[in-house]
């Protein structure tokens, strides 16, 4: 009887129980001394690959002679059976105790540990020992390396030893292309796509080429190099897999070919909740957020179980159209499961929240949070600050550096921007200068941005125009729009008309400054040029987004436009408004007429106000929901001059908090006064 076959045919079926048998028959006819390493290696290398590790470990310990293939096998177990850390340490012994010297196994399985643990410094070592060995000339060396290199994100050298002999295999560029992905940074993609044309052979191509393929054209956003990638997938025929085409389907998704997207997910015969994930998170990126919850009940009806990741995206869509009831029932289904606990969720859950103006709810979401990232941080740091709370917004800040979170970029943004609320100049500038070069994060565009507004919320003007002019960087619409508002809040009319040109000549079609600056010539009660702008406007057939308001009422959203009478009941929803205005002029309200951009009587201005869509929504809610109930209203525009004042004063006449969340910011009123302090 061979007993190594056996053992083999046991390892092959991973049948422990069988292997066991054998190994008891060795034990009992004296087959196992400590000295038979032939068979002491086959017993280690069944239980390693049965994921017995404890015995493997002990049959290892107790061997008073040990070969290269003892150490081979039970490293082998180890890596495979998630304990990399175990590899290292063992490689450091077989050189100490048995001074062994790796032979190619080994060295790709040491390697491939590194990865797992992300040691950069062992596995450059391993790769100076590939290279004096000459063990490095092994192709699956070569990709052990190379995927060691990718996974700890030295991109570079990864690229460095792809290029170097032997010849790179599908398995070399899958490694890089991963490594790619996994970064985040695609710049070195097309140099790794070039040497791959050239090297590997279309039918090469494996499931895993295809998936990452598809995943660097999304990064891309390259639609035609994508559409290229899905052809040839076609032809390898591996197009019908389930991964390949959740792949397919994220790829149209990041590069905005929904109906394509569309086309690839109906045609797919099975799909999984990554699939479904793949066409709700498109959905969400391209802002389609209705489709996205929409397309969950159907999702829900072919009984496909949602992961973390397919919650963590119908949240964030509900927190794109504030769909505040949605996402309640989705807390409670969370709650149900016992999920909301996943970091992931729990973030989504803030973001949901904060989106549709529940700080508060919130702030409780955030401290309940048991592993808290710096996307949690840095959404209660910019909700904050979103909200126009920059005291709260600068006491979570301090409370992360506290509790030793490193901020990222992103937090700066939201720092920045709090102390712009509060109008702490040499604070922000500390920030700016000081605290984000200790912690290593280099000042972007965003950052300068902030500084700018913080300068003209304090009304230096001039200062913010010297800020801008004495950097080097490259200034956006969103930086020069920034100065505009603050001259257009200030009254600075000389120095807006300057900044307007700026962002015109950048973007011609920009109709958010065209109309900043018609309202700023109609408050200084220049109609020619008022007229001279809405000339330009239609010369250039530059199309104005109408403007929306839009309550949720017992889970039915209600959308307003201004004047609206298309509503069920605009009747009712009008004689409320006029109600309403006429009370909150005995508290002091005069209707702001510049509001209206039109060069006529103050009594048609006032007829034209009067029925703006935020009005019409608040109205509504005034009729729908009980006395001291929160009102909560969604602006798809900058919420104008005269509602805002007008919100202030109905949130004291009718006692209630009035949440208007516009493109800008949240106003909160409460008890005639808001929390922008007029600045937005």
């Amino acid at each position: 009887m061979d007993l190594q076959k056996l053992l083999k045919a046991a390892v092959d079926a991973k049948n422990l129980k069988f292997g066991k048998s054998i190994h008891a028959h060795l034990i009992v006819s004296s087959q196992f001394s400590r000295d038979r390493v032939i068979e002491r290696n086959s017993v280690i290398n069944l239980y390693s690959k049965c994921g017995d590790m404890s015995s493997a470990r002990q049959l290892f310990d107790k061997m008073r002679k040990k070969n290269i293939v003892s150490w081979g096998s039970i490293m082998a177990g180890y890596l495979h059976h998630g304990r990399a850390s175990e590899v290292i340490e063992l490689c450091r012994n077989m050189f100490t105790e048995d001074k062994l010297c790796l032979n190619r196994y080994i060295l790709a399985t040491v390697l491939s540990s590194c990865s797992h643990c992300g040691l950069l410094d062992e596995g450059k070592q391993c790769h100076g020992y590939g290279l004096k060995s000459g063990l490095l000339f092994h192709q699956y060396v070569k990709n052990a390396l190379v995927y060691m290199y990718s996974m700890c994100s030295d991109i570079k050298e990864a690229i460095s030893v792809l290029d170097s002999p032997p010849k790179s295999d599908i398995c070399t560029y899958n490694s890089v292309l991963n490594g790619i992905l996994v970064r985040g940074d695609v710049t070195e993609a097309w140099y790794v796509l070039h040497g791959m044309m050239v090297e590997c052979k279309y039918d090469a191509w494996d499931i895993i080429t295809c998936v990452n393929l598809f995943g660097i054209c999304g990064r891309l956003e390259d639609l035609i190099l994508g559409k290229q990638v899905h052809c040839r997938v076609i032809k390898t025929g591996v197009d019908c897999n389930l991964f390949v085409g959740s792949a397919t389907v994220d790829m149209y998704g990041k590069s905005g070919e929904i109906s394509y997207m569309r086309k690839v997910f109906d045609s797919l015969q099975t799909k999984n909740e990554v699939t479904w994930t793949a066409i709700l998170t498109a959905y969400l990126q391209n802002e389609f957020f209705e489709e996205a919850l929409k397309q969950f009940l159907q999702m829900d009806l072919e009984r496909v179980v949602p992961n973390e990741y397919t919650f963590a995206v119908l949240l964030n869509s509900c927190a794109g159209i504030s769909a505040l009831g949605y996402g309640s029932s989705l807390h409670a289904r969370l709650e149900k499961i016992g999920m909301k606990d996943d970091t992931v969720v729990a973030n989504a859950l803030i973001h949901m929240c904060l989106r549709c103006g529940l700080i508060e709810e919130a702030n409780i979401l955030f401290r309940n949070t048991s592993h808290r990232d710096v996307i949690s941080w840095n959404l209660m740091i910019s909700g904050y600050s979103f909200h126009g709370l920059s005291e709260e917004a600068l006491n979570v800040f301090q409370e992360m550096l506290v509790a030793k979170q490193k901020p990222s970029y992103v937090t700066f943004v939201g720092v920045l921007s709090a102390c712009g609320f509060t109008g702490r100049i040499d604070e922000g500038f500390h920030y700016l200068n000081n605290t984000m070069r200790e912690f290593g994060i280099e000042p972007g565009l965003e950052h300068y941005t902030c500084i700018v507004g913080l300068l003209g919320r304090a009304g230096k003007l001039n200062e913010a125009m010297d800020f801008m002019g004495s950097n080097p960087i490259k200034w956006d619409v969103v930086a020069w729009r920034t100065l505009l508002n603050a001259c257009n809040v200030h009254q600075d009319y000389l120095l807006g008309n300057r900044v307007a040109k700026i962002v015109l000549n950048m973007n011609p079609n920009d109709v958010g400054t065209c109309i900043l600056m018609s309202n700023m010539h109609a408050k200084s009660k220049r109609w020619d040029k008022v007229v001279g702008l809405r000339k330009f406007i239609r010369e250039r057939n530059i199309k104005k987004e109408p403007g929306l308001s839009w309550t949720e009422i017992k889970n039915d959203t209600h959308v307003f436009a201004s004047d609206d009478n298309v509503h069920a009941e605009s009747v009712q929803i009008r004689n409320k408004v006029k109600e309403m205005l006429s009370e909150i002029r005995a508290l002091g309200y005069v209707p702001d007429v510049f509001s209206e951009l039109h060069d006529v009587e103050e009594e048609q201005k006032e007829d034209g106000l009067s029925y703006h869509s935020e009005k019409l929504a608040i109205a509504y809610a005034l009729l729908k929901t009980p006395p001291l109930a929160p009102i909560r209203v969604m602006k798809n525009l900058r919420m104008c001059d005269d509602c805002h004042s007008a919100a202030k004063y109905i949130s004291k006449l009718t006692n209630r908090t009035i949440v208007v969340r516009d493109v800008n910011r949240f106003h909160s009123f409460k008890d005639g006064v808001c929390s922008c302090a007029d600045y937005w």
